[in-house]
C-alpha cells in the first residue's frame, strides 16, 4: 500500500513565528492545483512523542517529516505532505504534522490551542499521539481546547488544558445563542474521527484476567467515575466531551520501535532493523487509516478538494490573527461565496462557448435562436448546480439567470444587426445593375416606368428566394424600396405613354401593396413576440424544476446529517442506561447477599437455641458466646 507523493517532500503550510501564525503562500498555491477530493490526516500531541516518525510510517517512507534526535522540539507550525491515496482512486491523501504541545523551550503556549484547533478543523481523521498509557496525567494533557460556549477561559484557572477547552476556540455559528447550554451535537456533525496512539506501550491489555482490545481500553479509560471529587468531575467531563465531539473513536498501541541506542537515528534504520512487533503494529495502523479515514466533508455533504482546503485555511487563519474564534459557519459561507461566484462564471463561460459553437448569425427566425439559447441555458444551469453549494436564498442562481437573460438580449441585438447587414449587402448586390441602368437613362423613355416596375418585381422575387436572410429580411427590403421611391416617381413622370388614369391606378396599387406588406410585417412581429413569451415561460419552468431538485437534494443531505447526529445521541443514551442498569443490578445483588447472610445467622442461632435447651446453663453461655462470635 505505497503512496505516490505529489510533492518532493513535506512543506510548511502554517508557520508559527514568535507567537504569530503565518500562511506559506507556496503551499496554498500547490493546494489550489488539486481538483480531487482530499482525505486529510492530522496528528498532534506532546512534543518529542514521535508524531513525525509515525506519519512517515503512514506515508510508507523512512524520510519525510523532519525528525529530531535531541530533547529540542523539531516541528514548528503545521507541515503538509500530499500524495495519491493508495486505496481510493482519484483521491489525495494529505498528512498534517503539527508542532508539539507544551514545549518548555517556547516559553509560552499561547499558540498551542490555535494550532490544535486548526488541525481539528482541517482534517477528517485526528490522531492524538502520546507516550505510555492512558492515565490521569495523559487525560489532563489531552484537554486543550474543547468547551462549546464562546467565552475564552484564562489559562491560569487550571480548569482544562487541551482538548476539552478546544471549543472555546471553535464556534459552530457566528452568533451563538446566549441561552444555549452547548452545541456539542452540532460539533459532532463536522468534527473528525478520533484516534489515540499510545507509544512505547508496555502493559498487557487485560481487565480482570480477560483480554481486551485497544478500543475497549480507550472506552474503559473514558468511563464515568462514580466519585464526587473535583478530579472525578474533570475526568468525567473530558470523557463525555470526547464522546460527544468526535463521532468515532479508536485506539492503537505501539511498542518501542527499536533498541534505545538506535532511537537517535530512526530515519536511517531499515525495516529489518526495527522491532518486529512494532512493524506489525504500524502495518495494522496504516491499513486502518487508509481503509477507514473519510474524505474531508463540510456541512450539506460538500466534499473538500484542494482549492476548498486552501480557502478554509485562509478563513481560519484570518479569524485567529484578528483575535476572533474560528467559526465553521462563517468559513463555509465564505467558501460558498467564492465557489458560487466561480460557479456563476463557469456557467456563463459554458453558455457562451456553446452559443458561439452552435449559433450562426443571422438565424432564419427568432425561434431558432431561442431554441439554441434554451439548450445552452439548461447546460449552464447544470454546470452551476454541480459547482455550487449553500446558495443562501438562491442569490447566485438569480444572478446567473439575470446574466443569461442579458446574454440572450445581446444575442437578439447581434442577430438583428447581422440580419440587417446581410440583407443590405444582398440588396446592394441584386439592385446594383438596376441602379446603373437608371443612371444610364434606359428607363427615361415611353414605357420605361412599366419596365422599371417589372425589373424591380423580378429582383424582389429573387431576393425573397435567398435563404437565411434573418429576421430583418422584410423590414430591410421595405426600407430599400422606400429609398428608391423618388427614382420611381421621376421615371413615372417621364413616361409619356401612361395616361393619368393609369398613373393613379398604379400609384394606388403600389400604396396598397406597401400597406399590405406593412400589415403582414406587423402580424409577423406579433407572432414572434408571442412565441418569445411562451418560450420564456418554458425556460422559467425549467429553472424552477432544477431549483426544486437542488432543494430536495440539500434537504435529503440535511436529513442524513440529522440522522447521524441522532444516532450518536442514541448510542450515548443507550450506553448510559446500560451502565445505570448494571450498577443498579450490582447493588441489588449485594443487598440480596447481605440478607441471605443475615438469614443464615438467624437460622443458626435458632437451631443452636433448640440444641442447648437440655444443656447446663454454664455450657449454654459458652455455646451462645461462640455462636455470636
Amino acid at each position: 500500500m505505497a503512496s505516490r507523493a505529489l510533492m518532493p517532500g513535506p512543506q510548511c503550510l502554517i508557520e508559527n513565528i514568535n507567537g504569530c501564525l503565518r500562511i506559506n503562500e507556496e503551499a496554498l498555491e500547490f493546494l489550489s492545483t488539486i481538483p480531487q477530493h482530499l482525505v486529510v490526516i492530522a496528528i498532534a500531541g506532546p512534543c518529542r512523542s514521535g508524531k513525525s516518525y509515525l506519519l512517515n510510517m503512514v506515508a510508507g517512507e523512512t524520510k519525510g517529516f523532519s525528525l529530531g534526535s535531541t530533547v529540542q522540539a523539531h516541528t514548528h507550525g503545521i507541515w503538509m505532505w500530499c500524495m495519491a491515496h493508495p486505496l481510493k482512486r482519484d483521491h489525495i491523501l494529505v498528512l498534517l504534522d503539527t508542532e508539539g504541545l507544551d514545549d518548555a523551550a517556547k516559553g509560552h503556549n499561547q499558540n498551542d490551542s490555535a494550532v490544535l484547533a486548526l488541525a481539528i478543523l482541517l482534517c477528517s481523521t485526528f490522531i492524538y499521539n502520546s507516550m505510555g498509557t492512558i492515565n490521569q496525567q495523559a487525560l489532563d494533557k489531552l484537554q486543550y481546547p474543547l468547551v462549546v460556549k464562546g467565552r475564552p477561559k484564562a489559562r491560569g484557572d487550571n480548569l482544562f488544558s487541551y482538548v476539552t477547552e478546544q471549543t472555546d476556540r471553535i464556534r459552530a455559528r457566528s452568533y451563538p445563542d446566549a441561552n444555549e447550554t452547548g452545541n456539542s451535537d452540532e460539533f459532532g456533525s463536522f468534527f473528525p474521527d478520533f484516534v489515540w496512539t499510545l507509544r512505547d506501550f508496555y502493559l498487557d491489555l487485560k481487565v480482570n484476567g480477560q483480554s481486551i482490545t485497544e478500543d475497549q481500553y480507550l472506552e474503559n479509560s473514558l468511563k464515568l467515575n462514580q466519585g464526587i471529587s473535583q478530579n472525578d468531575d474533570k475526568s468525567n467531563l473530558l470523557g463525555l466531551n470526547i464522546k460527544k465531539f468526535f463521532p468515532n473513536m479508536n485506539c492503537f498501541v505501539f511498542d518501542r520501535p527499536a533498541q534505545r541506542k538506535k532511537l537517535s537515528h530512526l530515519q536511517t534504520l531499515q525495516k529489518h532493523e526495527l522491532e518486529s512487533e512494532f512493524v506489525q503494529q504500524v502495518g495494522d495502523f496504516r491499513s486502518f487509516i487508509f481503509t477507514h479515514s473519510k474524505v474531508k466533508t463540510l456541512s450539506a455533504g460538500v466534499k473538500v478538494n484542494g482549492p476548498r482546503l486552501k480557502n478554509l485555511v485562509l478563513t481560519y487563519i484570518n479569524d485567529i490573527n484578528n483575535g476572533d474564534l474560528p467559526c465553521m459557519k462563517n468559513a463555509v459561507l465564505a467558501l460558498a461565496q467564492i465557489e458560487n461566484t466561480a460557479a456563476v462564471q463557469k456557467a456563463i463561460a459554458h453558455y457562451s462557448q456553446q452559443m458561439d459553437q452552435k449559433v450562426q448569425l443571422p438565424t432564419e427566425n427568432p425561434q431558432e435562436l431561442l431554441n439554441l439559447h434554451r439548450a445552452s441555458e439548461k447546460e449552464a444551469v447544470e454546470v452551476f448546480m454541480k459547482n455550487s453549494f449553500k446558495d443562501v436564498d438562491h442569490l447566485f442562481q438569480k444572478e446567473l439567470m439575470a446574466q443569461l437573460e442579458q446574454k440572450l438580449n445581446d444575442f437578439y441585438k447581434q442577430n438583428l444587426q447581422a440580419s440587417s447587414d446581410h440583407c443590405c449587402a444582398l440588396l446592394q448586390d441584386l439592385f446594383r445593375p438596376l441602379e446603373e441602368e437608371v443612371k444610364q437613362g434606359i428607363y427615361s423613355k415611353p414605357g420605361g416606368y412599366h419596365l422599371f416596375i417589372q425589373k424591380t418585381q423580378e429582383l424582389k422575387k429573387k431576393y425573397l428566394q435567398i435563404p437565411r436572410k434573418g429576421v430583418q429580411a422584410e423590414e430591410t427590403l421595405q426600407e430599400y424600396l422606400a429609398s428608391i421611391e423618388s427614382v420611381m416617381d421621376a421615371i413615372q413622370q417621364t413616361d409619356q405613354t401612361l395616361t393619368k388614369k393609369e398613373n393613379e391606378i398604379e400609384v394606388e396599387r403600389v400604396k396598397a401593396e406597401s400597406a399590405l406588406t406593412a400589415v403582414n410585417m406587423l402580424e409577423s412581429m406579433q407572432i414572434k413576440y408571442h412565441k418569445m413569451m411562451a418560450d420564456t415561460e418554458r425556460s422559467h419552468q425549467e429553472h424552477v424544476k432544477q431549483l426544486i431538485e437542488k432543494i430536495q437534494e440539500e434537504s435529503a443531505q440535511r436529513v442524513e446529517d440529522q440522522k447521524r447526529t441522532l444516532a450518536v445521541q442514541l448510542q450515548e443514551h443507550t450506553q448510559k442506561l446500560k451502565k445505570e442498569f448494571q450498577e443498579e443490578s450490582k447493588q441489588l445483588h449485594n443487598e440480596i447477599r447481605s440478607l441471605q447472610c443475615n438469614m443464615n445467622k438467624i437460622s443458626s442461632l435458632f437451631l443452636l437455641s433448640l440444641f442447648v435447651q437440655g444443656v447446663p446453663k454454664f455450657r449454654q453461655r459458652l455455646l451462645l458466646n461462640y455462636a455470636f462470635k
